[in-house]
């Protein structure tokens, strides 16, 4: 979602008043529905800045990356609550009740969702409270993918962000399939909420064949999108700038293939290359 905004463009030592079409970055509050002792009870778990679209399959995403859904049998129904607010007449409340939620911990669960929408880790108190327990064990060897494949992977991002050609202002990220064809792909302001949504999409549609696909991002690589990938069990992330370095020990603690700065001609393998299918 866009909107236009007056603003004065300055080039060629001229300014000219102009509309300019700016990405939308609303906050967006999720709730989890849950039984305890017969009655049902809403908690909110976090609030986090997003683009309104596919918030949905953002709270599904998030709730099985943080390890508290494992099937989509889980979710009862995911609904928007609340007025619709703002200047943009939008609900920012989304609700999510689960069947299941003897073993939930929700002091736990607030704790670990502190998010916003450059950083999803920042708000979290220390290292021990990222460390999802990563059940997740990783067949080293695939997904094969051929180089040819990766170097065309930020064309077929490029084309298919609808926002960014018009904002800049926008990240994305897709799931593929091993020949490169692209499978979801979506936009938000904070680069793990588009992640999020590509995974709670292709999470809750039984999309996922994780010996056949991986993940490319729009932005640099983080930890918490390397966490993400692993806990949707795919075996090989890459993106178009730079890992950090916290994300490149975690994917070699797991196994995973981290693959970075990612152009038409290059790009740097900083752990897995046994999944880098070298072409003769």
């Amino acid at each position: 979602m866009n909107s236009k905004y007056q603003t004065i463009r300055y080039k060629h030592k001229k300014s000219i008043a102009v509309d300019d079409l700016v990405s939308i970055e609303e906050p967006l509050e999720m709730i989890v529905r849950y039984r305890k002792n017969n009655k049902w009870m809403d908690n909110s778990i976090s609030i986090t800045m997003r683009t309104p679209k596919n918030d949905e399959d953002l709270i599904v995403g998030l709730l099985l990356c943080e390890g508290i859904i494992h099937k989509p049998s889980e979710i009862k129904k995911v609904k928007f609550v609340g007025d619709k607010v703002g200047q943009f007449n939008l609900q920012n409340k989304i609700r999510v009740t689960l069947n299941n939620s003897s073993n939930l911990d929700i002091k736990n669960l607030r704790r670990n969702f502190l998010t916003n929408s450059s950083c999803g880790v920042c708000g979290k108190t220390s290292m021990d409270a990222l460390e999802v327990v990563c059940k997740t064990k990783l067949n080293k060897d695939i997904p094969k993918i051929k180089i040819s494949t990766i170097t065309k992977i930020p064309d077929l991002l490029r084309q298919s962000q609808s926002e960014f050609t018009k904002t800049g202002g926008i990240h994305a990220s897709a799931l593929f399939n091993k020949n490169g064809k692209p499978l979801v792909i979506r936009e938000d302001v904070g680069r793990h909420n588009a992640l999020d949504k590509v995974i709670g999409y292709s999470f809750n549609n039984l999309i996922f064949d994780t010996r056949n696909q991986f993940i490319a991002c729009s932005g640099r690589l983080s930890f918490e999108l390397v966490q993400k990938t692993l806990m949707a069990n795919i075996g090989l992330l890459m993106g178009v700038g730079a890992p950090t370095s916290l994300a490149i020990d975690l994917a070699k603690r797991f196994g995973m293939s981290l693959v970075g700065f990612v152009k038409s001609n290059s790009f740097n393998i900083y752990c897995g290359p046994e999944r880098i299918l070298i072409e003769k």
